[in-house]
């Protein structure tokens, strides 16, 4: 099934605490995704943090165009979520988005990781913001 949008199951589904795996237009061929933490918005953009100079966002503005994949976990029902569309790379809000989902994915209760993550919050870092145009999905 194709679409524009995310539908609410998507939404609920992105949600989860789930890799998804990024491959940008401007990259090799064949692409080579690369997994990431990332968030989905109220307005249903995929949205992740990275630094500032990185070669995925060098690539990004000579074509903005990208796609994600996140996918069930081994053990679960077959069920995936493939969104492409044009990206927008957003100067403000890394460090929280940056900070949200390392509460996402790691227990900062864990002394090492919230070390970790303070870390990270003293660094730049940018938001690759995806801008669905093509949704696909296979839900089993």
């Amino acid at each position: 099934m194709s679409a524009t949008s995310l539908t609410e199951q998507d939404i609920e589904f992105l949600r989860r605490p789930l890799h998804g795996f990024l491959s940008v237009a401007a990259g090799p061929l064949p692409p080579q995704p690369r997994p990431v933490w990332f968030e989905v918005t109220d307005e249903g953009t995929i949205q992740l943090f990275t630094g500032p100079d990185t070669l995925k966002v060098r690539r990004l503005r000579r074509d903005p165009r990208a796609s994600i994949v996140v996918a069930a976990p081994v053990g679960e029902r077959e069920r995936w979520v493939s969104v492409a569309g044009r990206t927008t790379v957003e100067p403000d809000g890394g460090r929280d988005l940056c900070a949200r989902l390392f509460a996402r994915y790691w227990d900062l209760a864990d002394l090492a990781r919230a070390e970790e993550l303070a870390g990270m919050l003293a660094e730049d870092w940018v938001r690759v913001v995806i801008h669905p145009q093509t949704v696909r999905r296979f839900l089993n």
